[in-house]
């Protein structure tokens, strides 16, 4: 392996979406990522989306979800309830940098596999648990899932149409928004943790993540409002509570996205649209104004829009330097030559399809570029390559593990 953290070793006893995320993103940079999988079975995800696709045309048993969150990554197959399986994955701690894990609060310590037991066997060990809602609390024992993570954590409270208006209500974000941003947490915070071990006290340590709170704090930039001055932030649409004109406008022929965020580019939105006196009238001169004018601003801004279709507007909106897009949906968001130019779709080889498009990790290193080899692997592919490579097992004592369905070779 290459790459920025091609010294580290992570096993992944994740499943789902936050840990699996954490621990794509630890292999996109070049991290040996060892994922463990019940036999038979594996990953919850294995079972949700779309199909992949063989060299034939046809269709394999390897579906799109788990595919987009288990890159650079080797699959081992070891039954957690069995003993010799608990041994197997203590043994591959005591060889690793990082843990992740997301089973319920309490569950691996019933299988020795806590952060009290690994750290014995390991104390340079960093260990991430991501749950629901933490390690303690009144509702640490309740699984969950990123429906209630958006409810609770205020997301559908500023999702949707607005009060008032046909089809209010809260709406959830159309991904799995907690998922992912308790994913990316989790990636910050054992490179942290990484750090600190490596750089002050050479001991590694828990990290206790909840995605309650991942979710709470990602909202932070719209909850500060109520903090510091008791004011609920409301849903908007596709609007702002910040700024105008925001949002969606029809074209004659469609709708674009505008974001005006400050009085310049206002100024040269009023030019494109042929009113540069806008500008200069008083309820429309500054944010604020705007904000406080925009039932009368919108009207004005949209029926100057609708005048022209879409292709009129976003060069002279780009040329004026005013946010302004399209609305894409995914076949126009892969075609559009922005995102061709940022090659933020990768092909790796596959064993059954020959090769398969990825969408790519957005960072960029200068020194230590991110490589895309290895593509999201079979449940168990790499079973006993782990074995011989990390524990030194030779082919007599696989075949034994197999045989006593510790693992599946």
């Amino acid at each position: 392996m290459t790459g920025i953290l091609s010294n580290i070793r992570v096993l992944d006893l994740s499943r789902v979406l936050s840990g699996p995320w954490a621990g794509q993103m630890l292999g996109d940079f070049g991290a040996d990522v060892i994922k463990v999988e019940r036999p038979g079975s594996g990953d919850d995800l294995r079972d949700q989306g779309a199909r992949l696709k063989d060299r034939e045309g046809r269709e394999t048993g390897e579906r799109s979800t788990f595919l987009s969150t288990n890159r650079a990554k080797r699959s081992i197959t070891i039954d957690l309830t069995k003993p010799e399986g608990q041994a197997l994955v203590r043994r591959l701690a005591a060889e690793s940098d990082v843990v992740i894990e997301n089973f319920k609060t309490g569950d691996l310590k019933r299988y020795g596999l806590d952060y009290g037991s690994l750290r014995e066997v390991n104390p340079r060990l960093v260990y991430c648990s991501i749950t629901g809602f933490g390690q303690s609390g009144p509702y640490s024992q309740m699984p969950g899932y990123d429906l209630l993570f958006q409810a609770m954590g205020g997301v559908m409270a500023l999702t949707g149409v607005p009060e008032g208006q046909p089809g209010a209500g809260p709406q959830r974000a159309g991904y799995p928004v907690s998922d992912l941003t308790s994913g990316f947490y989790a990636t910050i915070g054992i490179l942290a943790a990484l750090h600190h071990r490596d750089t002050v006290t050479g001991r590694g340590q828990h990290i206790d993540l909840a995605l309650l709170d991942a979710q709470v704090a990602a909202t932070s930039s719209m909850a500060m409002s109520y903090l510091v001055a008791g004011q609920l932030p409301v849903r908007v649409g596709m609007g702002s509570q910040l700024t105008a004109p925001y949002g969606d406008f029809d074209c004659a022929d469609g709708k674009i996205m505008i974001a005006v965020g400050n009085d310049k580019q206002f100024t040269q939105l009023c030019k494109v649209l042929g009113r540069p006196d806008l500008a200069k009238e008083e309820r429309f001169a500054t944010t604020p104004s705007r904000v406080a004018h925009k039932q009368e601003l919108l009207p004005i801004v949209a029926g100057l829009l609708k005048e022209q279709p879409i292709a009129h507007w976003i060069p002279l909106l780009r040329e004026a330097v005013v946010p302004a897009a399209p609305i894409y949906n995914f076949d126009q968001v892969y075609e559009d030559p922005q995102i061709r130019h940022r090659r933020m779709v990768r092909t790796v080889p596959h064993p059954l399809a020959g090769t398969m498009q990825v969408v790519a990790n957005p960072l960029n290193f200068s020194e230590t570029p991110l490589e895309y080899h290895r593509a999201p692997p079979l449940l168990g592919e790499h079973t006993a390559e782990i074995l011989r490579d990390v524990l030194q097992l030779d082919d007599a004592e696989i075949e034994r593990l197999a045989q006593q369905k510790v693992i599946a070779a």
